[in-house]
């Protein structure tokens, strides 16, 4: 029996169960990163965090098809429709082609992703490549009255979509506070739309915009909303299950990627809407114009003033997983601190387990444990509460090896899956030697493990030894024999 997640939909604002569309496959579609630069903690806390929802579906549901975009072109610097194209404003200021800039930063995306260990998506499809999907979309959407042309771009016109459909659903805006808040803004680049919240579609480019194609409307580029819209229908169907992406996409980004696919195909667009919270400095929020930012690279060097030190990444993945996805993440030192020590007792404590021996019997429940991790997971992805559940267990592991309590070969061995499971598979943390305190017990627990291997090598208990070995394996634990005895190493 699968277990039964309810998650907090941003369309219905409310806790809903997740029933997927198709239970075999489960569709999910997370917004990228536009990459003119290099990631940062927001970028981290928003894919890190999306990456835990996907391994938990991934638990629960035969597959789970994800589809995260890559932003390379559309992307102004408002956000909007004005301002220059980010990656075309970064290929100026550096020198170079604009997609030399995308080359380089979607390298950095991917390289600092994996260091968090995030998992990849099934595909990762980029504007640029999907041109004709878009011109496509654009000219239905024309034909149905949703979208005008004016002197080369195409707008969505939000009125007339607004008479049939319901604008502002997902941000819960009102076309009446946006009609009023039109007549108040005077920008000179809204003269030519029929209102100032109409969104473009296609926009024309003049002679020396650095990327654009041909079109029925003359050489222009797409708008960032329409790409989003047409790439997860072109991978995901009309209508899917997910849609995720950081809280700053809610509006305009998310709610006119609703307009324009209701608009084009009559149906609903994503049945469920998850979005992310953002970071905070020390309780400020983050941002270029503050000065505060904080790429991932700099957290794992420690070239950043307001880092105190080096923070390795499972340290910085354990720290934005104790805070849930829908929460604020605070930043400072001393939160990463701590969560550093918390990691470090965490990861000693999954040694710890592999290194108990069973007794014929058990004196201990671990039905609570786990059922409490698994409720914490099925209640809206609660990683706070899960990690909770897995610092519980390190209390029956204690009593254990205390002799306090016993614990049999069945029930040991499914505490271990429990580990296995959610430490590594479901939390996406992997061991690291990275304590902030002496790795003496490490080092003596290994030493208790090696002395239990040689014994059973002595005894030819070869089963047992190869299963001390495989296990250890797992934990990327790497032993290495020779005619001076056994050593053992992290594998990374």
């Amino acid at each position: 029996m699968e277990p039964q997640i309810t998650l907090y939909n941003t369309l219905s604002r409310n806790k809903e169960i997740f029933n997927p569309i198709d239970k075999e496959v489960v569709g999910m579609y997370v917004c990228g990163p536009t990459v003119y630069g290099n990631a940062h903690l927001g970028h981290a806390k928003s894919y890190v965090s999306f990456d835990l929802i996907y391994r938990y579906l991934s638990h629960v549901y035969p597959k789970v098809k994800y589809v995260q975009n890559i932003t390379d072109v559309g992307h102004l610097t408002d956000d909007a429709d004005e301002g220059d194209d980010k990656i075309a404003k970064q290929s100026r200021l550096e020198k170079i082609d604009p997609m030399a800039v995308v080359e380089r930063y979607m390298y950095n995306y991917f390289r600092d992703m994996d260091a968090l260990n995030v998992k990849r998506a099934d595909i990762y499809p980029r504007p640029s490549g999907h041109i004709p999907e878009q011109i496509e979309i654009i000219e239905s959407l024309i034909e149905k009255g949703f979208a005008y042309e004016v002197n080369g771009s195409v707008y969505f016109d939000v009125q007339q979509y607004d008479k049939t459909y319901d604008y502002g659903k997902l941000s819960g805006r009102s076309i009446e506070e946006m009609l009023e808040g039109a007549a108040n803004r005077t920008l000179a680049a809204q003269s030519e739309k029929k209102n100032g919240f109409d969104f473009a579609l296609w926009k024309k480019a003049d002679p020396s915009h650095l990327m654009q194609w041909n079109s029925p409307w003359g050489k222009g580029f797409p708008g960032w909303h329409i790409e989003c819209t047409v790439m997860s229908q072109k991978y995901l169907g009309e209508n899917f299950d997910i849609h995720g992406g950081g809280l700053e996409n809610q509006f305009p980004h998310h709610e006119c990627e609703i307009a324009q696919a209701e608009a084009h195909t009559g149906k609903a667009f994503a049945n469920y809407w998850l979005h992310n919270n953002m970071v905070t400095i020390n309780g400020q929020k983050m941002g270029k114009s503050l000065g505060n930012g904080i790429f991932c690279a700099e957290l794992f060097t420690g070239e950043n003033h307001q880092l105190d030190r080096a923070y390795s990444p499972m340290t910085v993945r354990f720290f934005i997983l104790q805070s849930h996805y829908r929460s604020t993440l605070d930043f400072s030192n001393s939160a990463l601190e701590a969560s550093s020590k918390g990691f470090d007792r965490l990861q000693k404590g999954v040694l710890r387990l592999n290194a108990l021996v069973a007794s014929d019997k058990s004196s201990i429940d671990i039905s609570s444990v786990k059922s409490s991790i698994y409720d914490a997971m099925n209640d809206d992805f609660n990683s706070p509460i899960a990690i909770a559940g897995l610092f519980d267990g390190l209390k029956l592991i204690s009593a254990v090896e205390t002799g306090k309590e016993s614990i049999s070969a069945a029930d040991l061995e499914e505490l271990k899956e429990l580990y296995r499971t959610f430490f590594f598979d479901i939390l996406g943390l992997q061991l690291e030697d990275n304590s902030t305190e002496s790795n003496e017990v490490t080092d003596e627990l290994m030493s208790l493990i090696l002395d239990f291997r040689k014994a059973a090598k002595e005894q030819k208990d070869w089963l047992t030894a190869d299963k001390i070995r495989d296990k250890l394996k797992e934990l990327n634990i790497g032993i290495k024999d020779s005619k001076d005895g056994a050593t053992w190493e992290f594998e990374g």
